[in-house]
């Protein structure tokens, strides 16, 4: 399966974090829950610099990362894949993440205006 249909990247310029750590944190999150598993190959380079607008050396930078953490290799001229090593994230900081997450996202809407209710109903709306 193409990690591509399972796993959608997308950087919080925002958020103080830099780029190939948001990267490599959405990897191991993808991982951890199960949309990433063995042997999965990650998005080459350059398409993923493309999409998410970054220079390639962002992106190398976090797949050098992951693999000196053991949690993807590289064949050259074939990609990027998934290894075998196991990644778990606790309840705890999964909800620190998603905490982080909710508070930029509610930030953003509240400085264009919009009433948390607003919120909450367009997103009951968009989950249904």
């Amino acid at each position: 399966m193409s990690s591509e249909n399972v796993l959608r990247f997308s950087l919080d310029p925002g958020s103080g974090v830099p780029f190939y750590k948001q990267i490599i944190l959405q990897v191991e999150l993808a991982i951890a829950d199960g949309r990433l598993t063995t042997g999965d190959q990650l998005p080459t380079v350059r398409s993923l610099a493309v999409s998410l607008q970054v220079n390639p050396n962002t992106v190398a930078k976090a797949y050098n990362e992951l693999e000196i953490r053991g949690i993807a290799t590289s064949q050259q001229g074939t990609g990027t894949f998934v290894s075998d090593k196991q990644v778990t994230l606790t309840d705890v900081e999964r909800e620190k993440i998603l905490s982080e997450l909710a508070k930029s996202f509610i930030t953003k809407t509240a400085s264009y205006g919009f009433s948390l209710n607003e919120v909450i109903g367009y997103l009951k709306e968009f989950n249904a």
